[in-house]
């Protein structure tokens, strides 16, 4: 990282105290950055360090995430998070802001933009449409009362799991390499110390909400996000990496519900296309916004 980082912010959003990090140049328009599921603000921090000169960027750590709050009962839904997004460019008394986003952030995105269409100049959404038709299909074959019950066996095993604890931050990382086999040596070392708290004992733990791991069992119904999406009037970018398990707008059809998108896939990259052909990616992202 070159020059001085960015700084910590916290706003109010439903009685949670949340993060955002600030890049300066307040007087440059507004670009809101906005992580995925598991992830934190930090995961932006090579694209600002390119942005910062020519725009006022602001990347956010989502409820449960980062340096925010965590929610009380453990129950995380999109539609709160859009809450969030709302009251963030609220807060900073800007807009119309552009929007970069990935993955579960590009979900809350994209709602944000149809909900007050005239706030959103541009947004770039990398993989964040949800699961595919076909997946929604697959997960619906199980009758809802099924789902429902096993939702609550999953979220009463959360309840009494504690967070994985790590003694080193070396191990921290090896799992990160892990989970991301794109990932160079130096984007990994640099998420997982954003990404860890330190314990009490001397462990780490990752700072997201373990309870993160269990959604629940549906969320909006299908027409009304459609319909959220069809009243999105900015430019909209759709991003995917053609080595992800995420499916392809354009191939499952799901195109047709925006009025003014265009998909852009990248070969050799997987969900976090952003890390993987991060040069491609600022130069597409450049290029649209």
């Amino acid at each position: 990282m070159n020059g001085s980082g960015p700084t910590s912010q916290t706003f109010v959003s439903q009685r949670l105290k949340l993060n955002y990090f600030d890049w300066g140049n307040s007087d440059k328009p507004p670009l809101v950055m906005v992580h995925g599921g598991r992830d934190h603000a930090r995961n932006w921090d090579w694209a600002a360090e390119q942005l910062r000169d020519d725009w006022h960027v602001v990347a956010m750590d989502h409820r449960g995430h980062g340096d925010s709050d965590w929610v009380s009962d453990g129950n995380y839904h999109s539609n709160d998070m859009v809450y969030d997004l709302a009251q963030l460019v609220h807060q900073l008394g800007a807009g119309p802001v552009t929007i970069v986003s990935h993955s579960m952030g590009g979900n809350v995105a994209l709602r944000y933009a149809g909900v007050f269409p005239d706030m959103v100049k541009k947004i770039v959404a990398i993989e964040g449409l949800g699961p595919s038709p076909s997946r929604q299909e697959e997960m619906r074959q199980t009758p809802y009362p099924e789902r429902f019950a096993e939702w609550i066996g999953k979220k009463r095993a959360a309840s009494g799991r504690s967070p994985r604890k790590y003694k080193s931050i070396e191990d921290a990382f090896a799992r990160m390499i892990e989970e991301n086999s794109y990932l160079t040596e130096e984007q990994a070392r640099h998420l997982t110390i954003h990404g860890v708290t330190r314990n009490e004992d001397g462990t780490y733990t990752w700072k997201f909400d373990p309870h993160l791991n269990v959604w629940g069992v549906e969320d909006i119904a299908d027409e009304f996000l459609y319909e959220i999406w069809g009243a999105i009037i900015a430019p909209t970018l759709l991003l995917y990496g053609a080595d992800s398990w995420a499916s392809n707008p354009e191939k499952d059809g799901r195109i047709r519900y925006f009025n003014n998108a265009q998909v852009i896939e990248f070969e050799q990259a997987g969900h976090w296309l952003h890390h993987d052909q991060f040069e491609r990616f600022m130069q597409t992202l450049k290029d649209f916004i």
